[in-house]
């Protein structure tokens, strides 16, 4: 996972999601950070976002690339650019 920071300039975070547990009203994502920096971020999403990313992932584009079979052989996808 690629993560950008306006706060961070063009600084480029490189992590994966770790785990999602129910904590209340929210889910906790947590995501380890291994580059350029070691962090761990907890982001909390609650129903109302929740809803709008399924609502995306019902897209065309989220879809094909969802089942795209290049995307789930793919160990080193290519750069999205500057994002």
């Amino acid at each position: 996972m690629l993560m950008r920071s306006t706060g961070l300039g063009k600084t480029q975070l490189t992590g994966s999601i770790s785990d999602i547990k129910r904590q209340g009203d929210y889910l906790i994502m947590y995501v380890d950070v291994v580059d350029p920096v070691k962090w761990k971020l907890r982001v909390g999403v609650n129903h109302r976002d929740m809803t709008k990313v399924i609502k995306s992932c019902g897209k065309r584009p989220i879809i094909s690339f969802i089942l795209s079979p290049t995307q789930w052989r793919n160990k080193n996808p290519n750069h999205p650019g500057d994002f």
